[in-house]
């Protein structure tokens, strides 16, 4: 059983993953709380949007419409990999779903065809909505897939998940095509990679977290992924001869 996150540790993981992370109006207190319970919480779902252009989606899934009132998500995931934080706690994305491939979620296992609506997902999963029309056409930008990946990471580092804690919206809810145009065996196969430590550095004298993500990583900025997987408490706190564990270039 797993309590979720608050929503000042989810925005802390998101950017420790190296995500641009924007928070829209009152997010962290937007939630349908008052309706049904929050947690515990066991996934993530993947969704797509049916909508075109990342303002007018984000505003959708912030407000929702009629008979489905926002949020509808926890961030949204727009083409250019910005995650657009919406809401946060209960939220209308789920739906109802099948018990059998919870229970799967929850042990880690291969999924079952979803062929039920019995479950109440909005209590269960981290939602994100991916800007895309859900024709199997629009293309899905590698920025994007890059965030989806990012953010379900951050997720499943969190709370001790592996890649098969991540599953799309068809996965859960019978008649359900999102996310379309992109398979989640690739998704969760991205997700693995990135959970996936791979290499052990040892600080010398004169380094700092932000050195050693330029030098080793590409990227100054992702210092922060580093002191999230190490589990750093201070940041400055490193000392000649520490061996340290960076993630994946």
């Amino acid at each position: 059983m797993a309590d979720p996150m608050s929503a000042s540790r989810f925005l802390q993981r998101l950017r420790a993953e190296g995500l641009t992370v924007v928070e829209v109006g009152d997010w962290a207190d937007h939630n349908r709380n008052h309706v049904g319970p929050w947690g515990p919480v066991h996934g993530v779902m993947i969704h797509h949007t049916v909508t075109k252009g990342s303002a007018a989606t984000v505003d959708i899934c912030r407000r929702g419409y009629a008979g489905l009132p926002g949020p509808l998500c926890h961030g949204v995931i727009t083409k250019d990999g910005r995650v657009h934080l919406v809401g946060y706690g209960r939220a209308n994305h789920a739906g109802s779903g099948d018990d059998d491939v919870l229970r799967a979620v929850i042990a880690e296992k291969a999924l079952p065809s979803a062929n039920e609506a019995n479950k109440d997902g909005n209590r269960h999963f981290y939602g994100f909505e991916c800007e895309n029309l859900g024709d199997g056409k629009d293309p899905w930008p590698k920025a994007q897939l890059d965030a989806i990946a990012r953010v379900s990471a951050a997720i499943c580092r969190h709370h001790g998940w592996d890649e098969r804690s991540v599953i799309g919206h068809l996965e859960w809810q019978p008649g359900k095509v999102d996310p379309r145009g992109v398979t989640m065996a690739s998704l969760r196969a991205r997700v693995k990679e990135r959970l996936a430590p791979s290499v052990t550095y040892t600080v010398r004298a004169g380094d700092t977290l932000w050195s050693i993500a330029a030098s080793k990583l590409g990227d100054g900025n992702r210092w922060r992924e580093i002191a999230s997987l190490n589990k750093l408490k201070d940041a400055d706190a490193i000392t000649p001869g520490q061996k340290l564990t960076l993630p994946k270039k």
